[in-house]
């Protein structure tokens, strides 16, 4: 992968199959974190956990940097711009989910942070010039919701409505992640890895006095711990985040949200492969909707497969001999 080519001023809404691969690679280590996560919460608290998922990551991504890079850091614009995207993209989402699961079971927390796409989908054309928002690309993403939920479980979803506050504090995590993919925007003609580099940072600087309130000097985590924080800074958030801004460059914001789709299709196959799980057919039901979605906004495969249909016709209706 070279993340020394800047991110290009146009973007191609469809995706070709490089896009696809870092989309799914993407998802894999997102979705790896939530085993990282569970490792991790055992002993130490929220804020900690992401203070040192970016407090870790930060100085590999800024060793990582070519040398060209360090003079656009001293631009202070430039550190406003990186200290928003990881407002958008950091702080504000992951507080409020962690702050809507102490009010709501995490089943419901993971359909509901599934509508980031359904926002994308959305705002981007009310925001942007690059996508327009069309039949086709909105029923895919409801298609995609519609297999999330059935991915996550029905019985999930009964207490849809006891906890409001906590509902509406995952689904503006959702918003938050949809801003900040469009935000991000501003960042093509620069690194990809100049700019995971500055947001990570930022975000680090910012959760910094957060986390301190936890007292985090006062733990004494153990090496699975510390094993599980450097698999969250090392796999999820500097090779994740690399891939993440790759992705925006070339794919658009509306794609790069397909992720929060397959990230749960992630965490069903490690589950299966690691943990020895059996999922319910549900849940491969839901992976099949999930992929129509995707396919229907991707937009490529529909025709694609009415060309071969087409052709197909016509290859039977020809005359023989």
């Amino acid at each position: 992968m070279d993340d020394k080519r800047p991110m290009p001023v146009g973007a191609n809404p469809t995706m070709g199959g490089a896009e696809w691969g870092l989309l799914v690679s993407l998802s894999v280590l997102w979705g790896g974190s939530f085993f990282f996560n569970g490792v991790a919460v055992r002993e130490l608290p929220p804020l900690t956990i992401v203070l040192g998922r970016v407090g870790l990551a930060a100085p590999l991504l800024l060793a990582l940097l070519p040398a060209g890079c360090w003079r656009r850091l001293r631009d202070p614009g430039l550190w406003a711009q990186f200290a928003v995207m990881a407002i958008l993209n950091g702080l504000v989402p992951q507080g409020l989910i962690v702050w809507g699961q102490t009010h709501i079971d995490s089943g419901v927390a993971s359909i509901l942070n599934g509508t980031t796409p359904l926002f994308s989908v959305l705002l981007v054309p009310l925001l942007t010039a690059d996508e327009r928002l069309t039949p086709t690309r909105l029923a895919g993403v409801l298609l995609g919701l519609a297999g999330l939920a059935l991915l996550v479980g029905v019985e999930s979803v009964r207490g849809l409505g006891a906890q409001v506050l906590g509902q509406l504090a995952v689904v503006g995590a959702a918003l938050s992640y949809a801003l900040a993919a469009i935000y991000g925007r501003r960042f093509r003609g620069l690194p990809v890895r100049l700019v995971a580099a500055g947001q990570v940072t930022a975000q680090t600087l910012l959760v910094l006095p957060l986390a301190a309130l936890e007292q985090p000097w006062s733990r004494a985590p153990s090496l699975a711990t510390w094993g599980a924080l450097l698999g969250l800074a090392l796999l999820s958030c500097v090779v994740g985040r690399i891939v993440y801004f790759r992705i925006l460059s070339t794919a658009g914001a509306t794609n790069l949200l397909l992720v929060t789709l397959l990230i749960p299709v992630s965490a069903l196959a490690l589950g299966m492969l690691v943990l020895g799980e059996r999922p319910h057919w549900s849940a491969f039901a839901g992976m099949a909707l999930i992929f129509a979605g995707i396919a229907a906004v991707d937009g490529r495969p529909l025709p694609l497969l009415r060309r071969r249909v087409q052709r197909a016709w016509l290859r039977r209706a020809a005359p023989q001999g």
